[in-house]
């Protein structure tokens, strides 16, 4: 491995679509043990840290600017949490390393059917076929989100 390609693994960051985003606190634990920066977007209401490996990114109001900034700045071997489909497939072109927020990766191989899933889904729900629920999200849920980013962040730091 090259030097630069150390320094990369090394300032791998996390980048969190950070507007209803349920496991920030988690999120800033593992990033705590493996010394990756955290990188907070989200249209408003952040809170501030005094963490110096934290940072909050205000963007306009403007649909998808959030999206577009992450997109923007997150590269391959950079961590991106998120629970919308559309920017996590952006994300995976552009070879971040992705998952959602009840501990779900997003990769090559299952993009294209959570994308199409996602698609026929709010199709019926636009039709009436289906009601518009999503499951209340659990402790399992964010149990395992932690394992999911434990071993992605170990993945990036690896890399």
């Amino acid at each position: 491995m090259s030097s630069t390609d150390e320094n990369r693994a090394a300032s791998a960051s996390i980048y969190v679509d950070a507007d209803a985003c349920p496991v920030k606190n988690e999120i800033l634990k593992v990033a705590e043990r493996h010394g990756m920066p955290v990188i907070f977007v989200a249209n408003g209401g952040l809170r501030p840290s005094r963490d110096p490996m934290v940072r909050n990114v205000i963007v306009s109001d403007k649909f998808d600017a959030a999206d577009d900034w992450i997109v923007e700045h997150a590269q391959s071997n950079d961590i991106v949490v998120t629970a919308d489909i559309p920017l996590a497939s952006r994300c995976v072109e552009n070879g971040a390393l992705v998952l959602g927020p009840t501990g779900r990766r997003f990769d090559a191989g299952n993009i294209g059917m959570v994308s199409a899933m996602r698609d026929l889904n709010q199709h019926l729900r636009e039709s009436g076929e289906i009601k518009g629920y999503n499951a209340a999200f659990s402790s399992r849920d964010r149990s395992q989100f932690l394992q999911t980013l434990e071993d992605v962040a170990r993945q990036a730091r690896n890399a």
